[in-house]
């Protein structure tokens, strides 16, 4: 398993390497198109092919570093307490991994050999061309050392499996799957047989399919499996089925995983997340809040308002929540408990205020959104100017009257604020790198100059400089923020890929068209929709993360919108805001949870930092209903 782990970590720190690569790339057309009118020819196709590469090449590494995306809500209390049942789930979940790449691979072989032979090549004659076999040999190789990879999983678990049952007792392990704690594995075990047998031998229609497929996704992904995995396993047996035809499933698999992301636009994911990394290492989050609290600290609350106002400044250059909350973890709860606050709401403000990084752009989850409904990256960008700063100054207000009208909330002692050492002119200097990122980033984009994907590159390539000039980026740690990069865009590429696999299942079901005929001829009307839908992704965001909600709702969501006479723009930016909802909720809200590991004071429990969060949990609820029911709020800029 160590030789197997080298390798893949080899070949990923070479496609980290890449991605800092088509950051210079994409950062010299700029330069060379604005000052010498000399662009790089071939930059779009270039980088388009290489995500697709990329992502293959770093995949294997991805699930050896435990960062292919899943849940852990049923096979992580087996894990403590059960580990014979998890094993069994985990080899089942592995087994399947394998059999997905393996398909990949064989669906993408045949391209690759038609590229040799044929000498495909991308570009335009006489201007710029490359062959494509390279990047088609990435995809197939990336795909066989992936197999490779879940096969090395399947054994360890395997060699777990045959451990137990030499030193448990027969009876032990007979009772292992049937002792309460084990009832997981029996429902999902039930459940598996019971909807297998559906597919294949009830002769259901195409919608029946696609109705089993999502019930079966569901059941999978809370019992822990990958969700890639499973989105893109059971969306080929669900086209598999409905056109009665392996070969079909096989080429629209290949198909998703050759041309999916296959687009410039994608170059966006891992550049602003290699910006958020590299701004994260710099301290502009530090730096924000010292100065935002120094400015606030006579007002009451003015430390959480501070926090507020810091994360939206945070926001607006990162676009990560997640990323806000590992920060203005270690930098603003420390000092507002120092000053006399109640930790739990220290550790409320810091987790609630964190969601603004995805509604304030440039903001991750918007990027998708545009993606999946095909919208431009660029208006639901503007869409989301509002929209975030009614939610910052809703959370600002909020803390405020709390502090007014419940000191007991926020204070557990009347001891003065004191911020010292900050003077204009600090506060001048701390304020000038963030000031120029935001402009360089935002300005860019609004005004034209910059494609989200060039304001990705300039920015990433901008945050370095400035965490080169503060000394705090060295050579090793740009690398491990490179291999970061690497592992959070492909756990989210790879959910792409599958989304568009999803995607195509579900339409040849005809579930989204049956869904809006559905909802049109019931009387509902948008609203009512809107009201269900919301309540759906907010039960959703209790137990998964942002970017499967949308990838598992959105393909059944946006056509329903449509033909309702909904707006997409305004559709995006209210989604958003939900799904993020469910980041501060019980059981699994995953803000919660990157606090609670952030933070240094261990005798912190979820539940206190679950109570804390609740009022954010109104405040962010009410803000969702404003803009569901005024959409002229996220179409100012339209």
């Amino acid at each position: 398993m160590s030789g197997v782990s080298a390798l893949t970590g080899v070949i990923s720190g070479a496609a980290s390497i890449w991605i800092f690569c088509l950051m210079l790339l994409i950062c010299g057309d700029i330069l060379g198109r604005t000052l010498f009118n000399a662009p790089i020819q071939g930059v779009s196709e270039m980088v388009a092919n290489s995500i697709v590469a990329i992502v293959f090449l770093q995949a294997a590494h991805t699930l050896m570093s435990g960062r292919m995306t899943r849940t852990d809500i049923l096979i992580g209390p087996l894990e403590a307490h059960r580990p014979f049942a998890a094993a069994v789930m985990r080899l089942v979940f592995h087994i399947a991994g394998i059999v997905v790449f393996a398909l990949i691979a064989q669906g993408t072989w045949p391209k690759l050999v038609d590229a040799w032979v044929e000498n495909e090549f991308f570009g335009a004659q006489g201007v710029f061309t490359a062959p494509v076999w390279p990047i088609k040999a990435c995809l197939f190789g990336g795909s066989l050392l992936t197999c490779l990879a879940f096969a090395t999983q399947a054994l360890v678990d395997l060699k777990e499996l045959l451990a137990h049952n030499r030193a448990a007792p027969l009876r032990v392990r007979h009772t292992v799957l049937t002792t309460p704690r084990g009832w997981p594995v029996l429902i999902v075990f039930a459940a598996v047989l019971a909807v297998g047998y559906a597919l294949v031998f009830a002769e259901l229609d195409r919608i029946g399919v696609g109705l089993a497929a999502i019930a079966f996704m569901l059941v999978l992904i809370l019992s822990g499996a990958h969700i890639a995995v499973v989105l893109i396993l059971l969306s080929f047996l669900g086209i598999w089925l409905i056109r009665d035809n392996p070969t079909v499933a096989v080429r629209s698999l290949a198909l998703a995983a050759d041309g999916a992301i296959n687009r410039y636009l994608f170059g966006v994911v891992p550049l602003f997340v290699l910006m958020g990394l590299v701004v994260d290492i710099a301290d502009i989050g530090r730096d924000a809040y010292r100065v935002a609290a120094w400015m606030l600290q006579r007002i009451r609350g003015g430390l959480g308002i501070a926090t507020v106002a810091a994360n939206a400044v945070f926001a607006s250059i990162t676009g990560i929540s997640i990323a806000s909350a590992a920060v203005f973890s270690r930098v603003a709860v420390p000092q507002m408990v120092a000053n006399g606050y109640n930790n739990r709401f220290a550790l409320g403000v810091v987790a609630g205020s964190s969601v603004l990084g995805m509604l304030i752009p440039p903001s991750l989850l918007l990027i998708i959104y545009g993606v999946l409904a095909e919208q431009s990256v660029g208006a639901l960008f503007l869409a989301a100017i509002v929209p975030g700063a009614l939610l910052a100054f809703v959370f600002g207000t909020g803390i405020y009257l709390m502090a007014r009208l419940r000191p007991k909330m926020v204070m557990q002692s009347d001891k003065p604020t004191v911020i010292e050492g900050e003077t204009w002119q600090s506060a001048l200097i701390k304020l000038t790198p963030i000031t120029a990122l935001v402009v360089i980033v935002l300005g860019g984009i609004y005004s034209g100059v910059f494609t989200p994907t060039e304001a990705g590159a300039a920015g990433a390539a901008a945050a370095i400089v400035v965490a080169l000039l503060k000394g705090s980026l060295t050579w090793s740690r740009l690398w491990r923020v490179l291999v970061d990069t690497g592992l959070v865009s492909v756990s989210i590429l790879l959910l792409i890929i599958a989304a568009s696999m999803y995607s195509r299942m579900l339409s040849l079901s005809t579930i989204p068209q049956e869904a809006t005929m559905f909802f049109a001829q019931a009387g509902f009307g948008l609203m009512g929709f809107m009201m269900i839908y919301l309540v759906l992704v907010v039960i959703m965001g209790m137990f998964l993360d942002s970017t499967s909600i949308m990838l598992i709702l959105l393909p059944l969501a946006l056509p329903v919108v449509s033909g309702l006479g909904g707006d997409l723009i305004w559709f995006g930016i209210v989604t958003v805001i939900a799904v993020e909802i469910g980041l501060l909720t019980p059981p699994f809200g995953l803000t919660v949870y990157v606090v609670k590991a952030t933070i240094s004071d261990r005798s912190t429990s979820l539940g206190d930092i679950f109570i804390g969060t609740f009022p954010f949990v109104i405040m962010m609820t009410i803000v969702t209903l404003i803009l569901t029911l005024v959409p002229a709020l996220s179409l100012v800029f339209e």
